[in-house]
């Protein structure tokens, strides 16, 4: 069973069928919706600021999610997915976009709706992604603008089928 423990008061809110792995953790400020998913060693740890999480989010093998105290919270919104060992760090991640693996996003950072974030990028401090643009390398600059509607398509597949594989433990 996962680890979910409260800290100064709060205790995570876990939505209605969603799948956490036996060694994910879950700790304090965290309000998580529903069909959501935190994968092995993965650490959602809500204990010097809040955690928003909304519906059908997954939350790959090894990520972390943290924030700074009293500077920065993080939100996520719908099926976004968070690739393996990922690290955000106080950001807000709009509806449908995809963090990919090994990728680091930091305070105050804005994901919008539909952006992708390539593997092993590093988003630093305040950095504003528009929707629907693609982002790489270190520090992550603009790549190109995506087509919204072959975006969504995508990103939706890639979270629905991460409630899918979690069925298979279920």
């Amino acid at each position: 069973m996962a680890l979910i423990k409260s800290v100064r008061g709060f205790e995570p809110q876990i939505g209605k069928d969603c799948f956490l792995a036996e060694n994910a953790t879950v700790i304090g400020d965290v309000v998580m919706g529903d069909g959501c998913t935190v994968w092995f060693n993965a650490v959602v740890r809500g204990d010097v600021n809040s955690i928003r999480i909304g519906n059908n989010v997954n939350i790959q093998d090894g990520s972390v999610l943290h924030t700074l105290y009293q500077k920065s919270t993080i939100e996520i919104g719908d099926n976004v997915s968070i690739g393996h060992n990922v690290t955000i760090h106080g950001a807000k991640i709009e509806n449908l976009a995809l963090i990919g693996m090994g990728s680091v996003v930091m305070d105050h950072v804005v994901v919008g709706e539909g952006a992708i974030v390539a593997a092993g990028a590093v988003v630093l401090s305040g950095t504003q992604i528009e929707p629907y643009s693609i982002y790489a390398g270190v520090p992550a600059k603009f790549v190109k603008f995506a087509d919204p509607e072959q975006t969504q398509t995508i990103n939706r597949r890639i979270s629905d089928n991460y409630q899918f594989y979690a069925s298979w433990y279920k």
